[in-house]
């Protein structure tokens, strides 16, 4: 017999950012209707990667960096199940930045949530992709995730909050779990998450955050646009938060699951192929 998993309490410090994604992320999955049996909630590794010890759905930890792969894995097994990929920006954007830039390419149904506070918090506060001013190269400039997902032609739903901004954080995981749910391939939303232990950047981002969900010529429709626009609003120091980009485009399931072919009958269908191929190779070499 199996043993149901008690919810956790967090182990995250006071005042750490997480406690507001993790928030988000229920309260996302109940205005959604969404039942926690029906959804699966992966995470990485670092202080970020226990939050799916805490909501009460289907967890999986993954390997340091591989979150995703693993996400894109369940959502093609089971399109019916709500997939929640989840990790910091260390586990993402570092270790898992090759699987981060395919996974944007793919367009999985599936929602992925990275807890920014730019350091690593588990492994004592060294500097992550997304710090400011690298110790080890000062003269680096961070990584924008944002402008990655931009960059790339097949993205379809591109977001950033603060935890600080619950109610516009709560609204964009909202419409990010809708999108995926939906079938129109993976929302990626970014939430700067301060470490009020290694990197208290809680007033700082607070005064550099400048919301497009409130400039009335914003355009989070054109990708062209919305990518000068970030790259103005980064070269003034400011951080764009709010809806960075909706748009549409085939996602891997529509491409690769029918009706008329689901995932199991391309496991036949491979299966089939094989051995038919070592049928005609054992029969050619037949005494």
């Amino acid at each position: 017999m199996t043993k149901t998993y008690e919810i956790r309490k967090p182990i995250w410090c006071a005042g750490c950012g997480h406690f507001g994604v993790q928030g988000a992320i229920q309260y996302a999955l109940q205005a959604a209707g969404i039942e926690l049996h029906e959804t699966l909630v992966l995470a990485g590794i670092g202080c970020s990667g226990t939050v799916q010890n805490n909501i009460g759905a289907y967890g999986y930890h993954a390997m340091h960096g591989r979150v995703l792969p693993t996400a894109i894995g369940v959502s093609l097994a089971n399109p019916d199940l709500t997939v929640i990929a989840a990790g910091g920006d260390g586990d993402g954007y570092a270790i898992g930045g090759g699987h981060l830039m395919h996974a944007l390419k793919r367009n999985a149904n599936l929602l992925y949530v990275v807890m920014n506070n730019g350091v690593y918090g588990l492994t004592k506060g060294q500097d992550s992709p997304t710090a400011k001013t690298p110790l080890a190269a000062p003269e680096e400039d961070p990584l924008d995730a944002m402008m990655l997902g931009l960059s790339i032609r097949s993205t379809t739903f591109l977001a950033r909050a603060i935890t600080t901004r619950s109610d516009q954080l709560n609204e964009l995981m909202l419409m990010g779990l809708q999108h995926s749910r939906e079938g129109k391939g993976m929302a990626f939303i970014e939430v700067l998450s301060p470490c009020v232990t290694y990197d208290d950047t809680y007033s700082q981002w607070m005064n550099k955050v400048y919301d497009l969900d409130a400039d009335p010529d914003y355009r989070n429709d054109d990708r062209g646009k919305a990518f000068f626009d970030l790259n103005r609003l980064i070269e003034q120091s400011l951080i764009p938060i709010g809806l960075i980009y909706h748009g549409e485009h085939a996602s891997l399931q529509s491409a690769m699951l029918s009706d008329v072919t689901p995932f199991h009958s391309l496991e036949d269908q491979h299966a089939g192929h094989f051995n038919q191929h070592m049928e005609e190779v054992l029969s050619a070499y037949a005494v």
